[in-house]
C-alpha cells in the first residue's frame, strides 16, 4: 500500500533518530572546538580549519540522511530511489572532500581527518544507549 503525504505536511523522524543527530552534532561541535584549539597551539591552524569543514560535511551528510530516512518513513519510495538517495549523498560529500582535499594540498587532507572523525563520533552516539540499555539488564 502506498501512502503519499501531501507536501504541505512535515515528515515525521522518530525523536530517537532526532536524539541521535543531536547528540551527535553537539559530540562532534565539542571535540571539533578541541581538535582546532591544539591545531590552532601547535601552528596547524590551516589543518585545523579543514577539519573542522570536514566534520561539517559529515554533519551535513548526516542532516540530509535523517531528511530521507524521514522521507522514506512517510512517502514509502522504492528501495532502488532510497539507494540511489543515498549513493548520490555519498558522492556529493565525497566529491567535495575529494576536491577540498586536492586545491588546498597539503592542509586540505585534513577535510578527510574530519569526515572520519564524525562517522566514529557517530558510531559512538549511536552505539551509547544500546550499551545503556544493555547495562541496565
Amino acid at each position: 500500500m502506498t501512502t503519499n503525504v501531501p507536501p504541505s505536511t512535515p515528515s515525521y523522524t522518530p525523536p530517537v533518530t532526532r536524539a541521535m543527530f543531536r547528540r551527535t552534532a553537539i559530540m562532534a561541535g565539542v571535540v571539533t572546538a578541541v581538535a582546532v584549539g591544539v591545531l590552532v597551539v601547535l601552528g596547524f591552524g590551516l589543518y585545523g580549519l579543514f577539519l573542522a569543514v570536514g566534520v561539517a560535511l559529515g554533519t551535513l551528510n548526516l542532516w540530509l540522511a535523517v531528511r530521507s530516512v524521514a522521507n522514506f518513513a512517510s512517502t514509502r519510495p522504492s528501495k532502488a530511489r532510497l539507494s540511489g538517495s543515498v549513493l548520490g549523498r555519498l558522492a556529493f560529500v565525497t566529491v567535495i572532500a575529494l576536491a577540498i582535499a586536492w586545491l588546498a594540498r597539503p592542509a586540505g587532507i585534513a577535510v578527510i581527518g574530519g569526515l572520519a572523525l564524525f562517522q566514529f563520533l557517530a558510531i559512538v552516539s549511536s552505539i551509547l544507549p544500546l550499551i545503556k540499555e544493555i547495562r541496565q539488564k
